[in-house]
C-alpha cells in the first residue's frame, strides 16, 4: 500500500513566496474605514495558481504571521489584536476562499469555471463571516448594527472592485499557470 505523501520542498516554498504575497498585496493600500487593499487579488491569486490545498496553506500561514505580530497586514501592522478587531473576520474569511476551492477541487477539478465559481462563492463565504463578526465586535462597544448597515459599511464599497480583482486573479491564474507546478 503507497503511503500518503506529505508536502515537497517545492510545496513549502511556494506556500512561503504566496504568504509574501499576500502581505505585499496587502501593503498597497488606500485608507479607509476598512482599508481598500489588494489582498483579495492575492488570495484569489494564491488558490488559483496553488490550488485549494497549498493556497489554504498560504493564506493560513499569513494569517498566523499576522497573529504573531509580523506587520504583514495594511498600513505594515500585525498582531492579534488586529485579527481580533472589528475587521479581522473579513481576513478570517480568506481561510473560507481557501476552503471553498478546496472543497470545490476535489468535487470538480481545476478548470477555470470551476476556479471562477469558487472565487466568488468563497468571496461571498468571507464576506458573510466577516459581516457577522464586525457585528459581533461592534456590539461589544455597547451599540448594536444591524446586517444590512453593516454589509453598506464593510461589503457592498467594495463589491464592485472585489470582483474586478477576481478577474484578473482568473485571467493571471491562465497566464501564468505553466510557471507553476
Amino acid at each position: 500500500m503507497a503511503e500518503k505523501k506529505g508536502l515537497s520542498t517545492v510545496d513549502i516554498a511556494y506556500i512561503a513566496v504566496f504568504a509574501a504575497l499576500l502581505a505585499a498585496c496587502s501593503w498597497i493600500s488606500v485608507p479607509t474605514t476598512i482599508p481598500f487593499t489588494l489582498q483579495t487579488l492575492g488570495v484569489c491569486l494564491t488558490v488559483g495558481l496553488l490550488g485549494g490545498k497549498r493556497g489554504t496553506m498560504a493564506i493560513l500561514l499569513y494569517l498566523l504571521l499576522a497573529a504573531m505580530g509580523v506587520p504583514v497586514l495594511a498600513g505594515f501592522t500585525g498582531g492579534a489584536g488586529i485579527l481580533l478587531g472589528e475587521t479581522g473576520g473579513y481576513m478570517l474569511g480568506f481561510l473560507l476562499t481557501g476552503l471553498t476551492m478546496w472543497l470545490l477541487e476535489k468535487l470538480l477539478g481545476r478548470r477555470l469555471w470551476v476556479q471562477a465559481i469558487g472565487m466568488v462563492l468563497g468571496l461571498a463565504l468571507c464576506y458573510l463571516f466577516g459581516t457577522l463578526w464586525y457585528m459581533a465586535v461592534y456590539l461589544r462597544t455597547g451599540e448594536p448594527v444591524g446586517f444590512w448597515v453593516a454589509m453598506s459599511w464593510c461589503v457592498f464599497p467594495f463589491l464592485l472592485p472585489d470582483l474586478v480583482k477576481v478577474a484578473l486573479a482568473l485571467l493571471l491564474t491562465e497566464r501564468l499557470r505553466k510557471y507553476v507546478r
